[in-house]
């Protein structure tokens, strides 16, 4: 399908998604107050995103952001503000004796800020196209046909990789759920984490 190293391509994706970020922490905070179900739509919101940052990378939209500088730092300083509330909530919200499975329409409410997490990323917009030529072979590319190729293959491996954090923080409730305390102080943790992404996102040149 001109993808040029399979074998390479799968790992460097591997090592990507192991890296964590505002993603990993918005679905291990998911997970750990809504469980299973709300880790998934998390997930689903998350790949959404990503999926929409690989259209659009493919399309030229990250060439138009680069060629607009304003523009692409006005999308920058949203994408810090909405990162940065989220990480406000988590540390507001008052400690809890353990996680309550969610009710349809918070699994819409998970969903929607994972989607706004991953698309609110213009950095992940650039990685995307400076990522996908370094493994596209121009001898036996087929277009839109190797894009989507490479675009399922991350999402399968976004999948695998995400549901081990899913039944990992799953776990990691169970266990804190006769520790409310420790648990409040771990997802004061995380929003802290994701306040200090928005931060640095905004603040990079």
């Amino acid at each position: 399908m001109g993808i040029n190293d399979t074998g390479t391509f799968v790992m460097a994706v591997v090592l990507f998604l192991m890296l964590p970020g505002p993603g990993t922490f918005t679905l291990l905070a998911a997970t750990g107050r809504g469980g299973v179900r709300a880790g998934y739509a998390t997930l689903a919101g998350l790949m959404l995103g990503d999926q929409l940052l690989i259209a659009a990378a493919a399309t030229g939209v990250a060439a138009l952001l680069q060629a607009h500088p304003a523009l692409f730092a006005a999308l920058r300083y949203v994408g810090a503000g909405y990162l940065a509330w989220v990480g406000v909530q988590l540390l507001r919200e008052p400690a809890a004796a353990g996680p309550v499975a969610p009710p349809p329409r918070q699994g819409r409410r998970w969903f929607r800020q994972a989607l706004l997490v991953g698309v609110l990323n213009p950095k992940a917009i650039l990685f995307y196209m400076a990522f996908f030529p370094l493994f596209i072979d121009p001898a036996t590319q087929r277009g839109v046909a190797t894009l989507a190729t490479m675009a399922a293959l991350i999402a399968l491996l976004s999948i695998a990789w995400c549901s081990l954090l899913i039944f990992g923080g799953r776990l990691i409730a169970r266990l804190l759920a006769g520790h409310p305390r420790l648990g409040a102080w771990l997802r004061r943790g995380v929003g802290v984490c994701l306040i200090g992404f928005g931060l640095r996102l905004g603040l990079e040149a």
